[in-house]
């Protein structure tokens, strides 16, 4: 399982009811910020999910939107917060714009005491934990270096109790083994196999997560499968050609994506204050009908087969915005 929740949900400048980009990941006891536009620290405390253990950034590309929110949350972290050590993932030209952004200004006029790591992306598994691993892949927008990312949480093969009280099986270290896959052997002598006390494999959950991107003809490998899939839909069909000059893509774009590729839920974002959200989420719903346009402070709950749980922002946004 993982949970989303959406920090900003606008396209390019803020709006009324939304900030600029930035979504936590939240996976076990590990948490990723993903993008962090201006004004993220403030989502960060309204939302409730707050700034323990938030000290890897992921960043999809060096645009404005997506990164000037860092120097205020390094501030913060650095004078207020017990995050000593932060992990900041982008590619080359993200990189560079974060170094001239915390070095150039916040860490040097301030001199405050954090150590950054920043970590070049390049396409492949990018940490691998005990339940799940972190993937990033290339993905087309203005400009090089831009990345989405797969949160892939690890298949498992349930341990069946029934089956362990049948075979004798006590309590303890050996049925630990038995769920590392490792074969035993009882006081008795009988030699156990992981195989007798395991069931079927079960897939775990798949969270794809794209920012910005001219293109879906690419995507489709990473993408497919997908329990979720969050992607922007700064356009709506009637101005296609306006979202190619921009290298973007449109509503209905991301949904027939989500829909050739087999995703369970679609959740957009990135949405232009030209729109009206009913009309971005009704295009996207005439090609793939397990579609939202998230809101900011969302919060959905992602499970394997099943359509996400959505839990509405505090603070509910006009439909018509």
């Amino acid at each position: 399982m993982f949970e989303l929740v959406f920090l900003g949900t606008s396209a390019s400048a803020p709006s009324v009811h939304r900030g600029l980009a930035a979504q936590v990941v939240l996976a076990g006891e590990h948490r990723f910020l993903v993008d962090c536009g201006e004004g993220t620290q403030r989502q960060i405390l309204r939302s409730g999910v707050g700034f323990k253990r938030l000290n890897r950034i992921l960043l999809t590309h060096a645009h404005l939107d997506h990164i000037l929110g860092l120097g205020g949350l390094v501030s913060t972290f650095a004078r207020w917060e017990s995050v000593g050590e932060l992990e900041i993932w982008g590619g080359k030209a993200t990189l560079d714009r974060v170094q001239a952004l915390l070095y150039g200004v916040v860490l040097d006029y301030e001199r405050l005491a954090i150590k950054i790591h920043l970590l070049d992306l390049k396409a492949g598994q990018m940490m691998n934990a005990k339940e799940f691993t972190v993937s990033a892949f290339p993905v087309t927008h203005r400009g090089p270096g831009n990345f989405g990312f797969i949160f892939q949480e690890k298949s498992r093969r349930p341990f069946l109790v029934e089956r362990a009280e049948a075979l004798g099986i006590p309590v303890g270290p050996e049925r630990a083994q038995l769920v590392r896959g490792e074969t035993i052997t009882l006081a008795d002598g009988r030699v156990i196999a992981p195989e007798m006390v395991l069931g079927e494999q079960i897939e775990g959950v798949k969270l794809v997560h794209i920012g910005d991107t001219a293109r879906t003809d690419n995507l489709r490998e990473a993408v497919r499968d997908a329990d979720a899939l969050v992607i922007e839909a700064t356009f709506l069909d009637v101005n296609v050609e306006e979202a190619r000059a921009f290298g973007h893509i449109t509503a209905r774009e991301a949904a027939q994506l989500a829909l050739d590729c087999g995703v369970k839920s679609l959740l957009i974002t990135h949405v232009s204050r030209r729109y009206r959200e009913r009309d971005v989420i009704e295009e996207a719903r005439r090609v793939f009908p397990q579609a939202y346009v998230a809101r900011d402070l969302d919060h959905f709950i992602i499970r394997r087969d099943q359509p996400v749980e959505r839990k509405r922002a505090v603070s509910p946004q006009p439909e018509d915005e």
